[in-house]
């Protein structure tokens, strides 16, 4: 098509010009991306975990090497009375490396050697089962308690200094009321285990519990809540911090009760095996032991803590 325009002389037809067609784009490969649509890769994600397991890690492991270090400096003599690391893995190297010598596990459950001749684990594993059972009931019976004389204010008059009273005895002058009372080792620590591990639960659990905010307990009035739904929706929620430190408190006492009691009574367990092994002057075995207590005992302290992480987490 053509357009006139009009100049002198005449009109002179002028083609029009033709449209300008745009290129299209040519498609190019990318370099695959690090980060996916919803955010970093998993592999980058594990080395960032890592990376901060790592910081955490690397100073209690350089302290560690300095401590061994050390100790193997100051004992590699043959005149020094505390054996070396060096030597406690050479003379207790069975003992190490054959924690569950004696232990079988079936469908049925854990058997231990009735013959004595268990490794530490056994014993170990021996003495989680009554801390078991004594500080699962003292759960139950705390907590109870605790909400108890944190409610009312004449069970905390009546209760409070009972308590206070009791929670100053030491674990193992407790030791002769419950042999007396039950007539066998077994029910007599896990006796033992229930009245030290106790006491914390129930103050701080009652503690707990009467920190709670007044416009909460307000709420629930208004809201007519039932018992039960008070206690899932309100008390729990404002009590778990406080609970889960006498929970915490009270399973590390359970666990230093044991071996004191294990080792006055004898029998089977780490404080008989620890017992056994200085009466035998075997000091290396003695030391592998205290090293296996501390490990389970910080376990258990952090396993207790997770849990109530997750609770109030969850509430």
């Amino acid at each position: 098509m053509a357009t006139v325009i009009s100049i002198r002389g005449g009109d002179v037809a002028q083609p029009e010009p033709e449209p300008i067609m745009e290129a299209e784009p040519v498609a190019t490969a990318s370099p695959p991306s690090q980060a996916g649509p919803s955010g970093p890769t998993l592999g980058a994600r594990l080395g960032k975990i890592g990376g901060a397991a790592a910081t955490r890690l690397l100073p209690t492991l350089l302290m560690l090497v300095l401590f061994l270090g050390a100790w193997q400096i100051a004992c590699q003599g043959e005149e020094s009375t505390l054996p070396a690391p060096s030597k406690i893995w050479t003379e207790s190297h069975e003992v190490i490396v054959h924690p569950l010598k004696g232990v079988t596990f079936d469908s049925s459950g854990m058997h231990i050697d009735e013959t004595g001749d268990v490794g530490v684990g056994g014993h170990i594993l021996t003495s989680l089962q009554r801390v078991g059972y004594g500080f699962g009931l003292s759960v139950i019976f705390g907590v109870a308690l605790g909400i108890l004389i944190g409610q009312s204010v004449f069970a905390y008059r009546a209760l409070d200094p009972l308590f206070q009273v009791l929670r100053t005895v030491p674990p193992l002058a407790w030791l002769p009321i419950s042999l007396a009372i039950f007539q066998q080792a077994g029910p007599s620590a896990v006796f033992l285990i229930f009245i030290t591990a106790i006491w914390p639960i129930i103050l701080n659990t009652a503690a707990g519990v009467q920190n709670i905010p007044a416009t909460y307990r307000n709420v629930g009035r208004v809201l007519a809540l039932s018992p039960i739904e008070y206690f899932r929706k309100i008390m729990l929620p404002a009590t778990v911090p406080h609970m889960f430190t006498g929970l915490r408190i009270g399973i590390g006492m359970s666990w230093l009760a044991i071996v004191a009691a294990e080792m006055v009574q004898g029998g089977t367990g780490i404080g008989f095996f620890i017992w056994d092994s200085y009466n035998s002057s075997l000091l290396t075995d003695t030391i592998v032991a205290l090293v296996w207590i501390g490990l389970v005992g910080f376990t258990l302290d952090r396993i207790v803590g997770f849990i109530g992480k997750c609770i109030a987490r969850q509430a």
